[in-house]
């Protein structure tokens, strides 16, 4: 079995506040598959996402990357097979500049100084923010926050990338290189976002979630032209 798959079978989590973001959720998504998530704000899509790298733990059920179970003992190994894109960028900006930032994982992952050098290099390039590489932060643009959260985790060299409304707040310009950054990902690639546009592009798989449980899951052109599920998903 390949290990660029997602698995989640008969997956629930309920927050510590009582309230059930996911509810008996089932699903696979297979090597190289660029898969859309889409659904309302609360509808259970981020919770879904953070469950991809261990970040959250299913209170019932369990999710499976390739054939290794996500447990504490394994989060290891999953974090190096799944880079997670967070909605938010300044999540993932923390260090003095862009390169200590792209340098952080490979350099925990214990990779000799050349491979750190060699992948901060590669990552930044592919998002176009090589030129960036000396620059705090705090001191980038929205797209270039992005384009830097990015190679972040291409750093990683993943095999399975996850990235949780990777266009909000880009413009144009922004948006489009993102589109191709994604595009050129060889690998299993899920996306969650309100960009139904991008998602007609990119994705020819969407998966829609409504209260933290799968409402349909089917070949986009098919998904976006039901304006009744749609509709009930509270994405029109």
């Amino acid at each position: 079995m390949s290990h660029h798959y997602v698995k989640f079978d008969h997956v629930s989590y309920t927050y510590p506040n009582g309230f059930k973001a996911l509810d008996d959720v089932s699903l696979l998504i297979t090597h190289g598959e660029k898969v859309a998530v889409i659904g309302a704000n609360g509808a259970g899509k981020s919770t879904l996402m953070l469950h991809t790298n261990g970040l959250l733990t299913a209170s019932e059920g369990r999710v499976v990357i390739g054939d290794i179970p996500v447990t504490r003992k394994t989060l290891p190994q999953i974090r190096r097979t799944v880079g997670l894109v967070f909605q938010n960028p300044d999540d993932q900006l923390f260090m003095p500049t862009v390169a200590d930032d792209v340098a952080f994982g490979p350099i925990n992952m214990k990779l000799p100084d050349d491979e750190v050098e060699r992948r901060v290099t590669m990552a930044l390039k592919a998002v176009g923010a090589y030129e960036l590489k000396d620059r705090p932060g705090y001191q980038l643009s929205g797209g270039q926050k992005r384009s830097a959260a990015i190679a972040t985790v291409l750093s990683m060299e993943p095999d399975i990338l996850v990235m949780d409304e990777p266009s909000s707040n880009l413009d144009p310009h922004a948006r489009r290189l993102l589109i191709r950054q994604i595009e050129e990902f060889s690998h299993t690639c899920i996306i969650t976002t309100h960009d139904l546009a991008m998602v007609r592009e990119l994705c020819p798989r969407t998966i829609v979630m409504a209260v933290g449980r799968i409402a349909a899951d089917g070949p986009t052109a098919d998904i976006l032209a039901d304006t009744a599920l749609l509709d009930r998903a509270s994405l029109l």
